[in-house]
């Protein structure tokens, strides 16, 4: 049986998991075909029913913002936007972050030294004044915050890594790999990183929560997501200023928000707690 299958099998066993994993799923196939299924438009604006509560008669399930315009699609597509962002981020910090602590961790010696310091370096700088920097002087887009989440979340990433690979390199399958000649990088690839696959899948669940709440941060400040996109940070951003007469368009954004971080947050618990179980054993 293969890590991943192991994995899976083990995740099944967790009501937790599959709970949060099945209500992740649920939201994400929902935005997906929600903004296919529905008669309005993204962008369409109704000027007959502005600011209308949500209410099925007039089509408007999640009512109408303060451009008319319905709240259920724009919700489901910055619902995609949110999952397009974190995803990505963490894809960026996984990819970096397993590379630079596999690295650090199993040359060591001196370049460990070196290479950990550059991280607590950057641990020490203040990383979301330089994404705000980053924001203001450059156009903001897609892939820039793609850029500036995954510069922050990888640290975390790169030292977890590194920790595994301190005790994975005094495995014997490793010393013998390196007996025969078998190259640093290919010992890294071959031998080290699938025997991280658990840990990495584990923190990957905990770190999306945390690219999310920064992109919703910096959509809240209105750095993030422009016009006429938008995502869920930028949709709480627009519920505030109409949350005394018009309190729907706060509470169904922040609420979707709220359930997405608890259940990435619980998924990465469960996960945690099964790979702790299997390693006890």
């Amino acid at each position: 049986m293969s890590v991943v299958a192991r994995i899976w099998a083990r995740m099944r066993s967790s009501k937790t998991v599959m709970v949060s994993g099945g209500i992740l799923c649920v939201i994400a196939l929902l935005a997906a075909i929600g903004p296919w299924i529905s008669p309005n438009e993204y962008v369409a604006a109704d000027f007959g029913n502005i600011l209308r509560a949500p209410t099925l008669s007039a089509g408007h399930v999640f009512g109408t913002d303060d451009l008319g315009r319905d709240l259920f699609v724009r919700t489901m597509m910055g619902v995609q936007v949110t999952f397009a962002v974190a995803l990505v981020a963490s894809v960026v910090s996984l990819l970096i972050g397993v590379l630079y602590g596999a690295t650090a961790g199993f040359v060591g010696g001196r370049v460990d030294a070196v290479m950990m310091r550059l991280v607590d370096t950057l641990y020490a700088t203040p990383f979301i004044f330089f994404v705000i920097l980053l924001l203001v002087v450059f156009e903001r887009n897609f892939l820039l915050i793609f850029v500036a989440i995954g510069a922050i979340n990888w640290l975390d990433m790169a030292r977890i890594v590194r920790g595994q690979t301190l005790s994975l390199r005094e495995r014997e399958f490793v010393q013998a790999a390196q007996l025969i000649g078998v190259s640093t990088p290919r010992i890294i690839l071959r031998h080290i990183a699938p025997n991280l696959v658990g840990v990495v899948i584990v923190y990957v669940t905990l770190t999306i929560p945390q690219a999310i709440l920064i992109e919703s941060f910096l959509s809240f400040l209105g750095l993030g997501i422009q016009e006429p996109q938008t995502s869920l940070g930028k949709l709480v951003n627009d519920g505030t200023d109409q949350m005394e007469g018009a309190s729907w368009m706060l509470l169904i954004p922040a609420t979707l928000l709220a359930v997405l971080l608890l259940c990435f947050n619980f998924l990465g618990d469960g996960m945690r707690d099964l790979l702790d179980s299997r390693q006890s054993r």
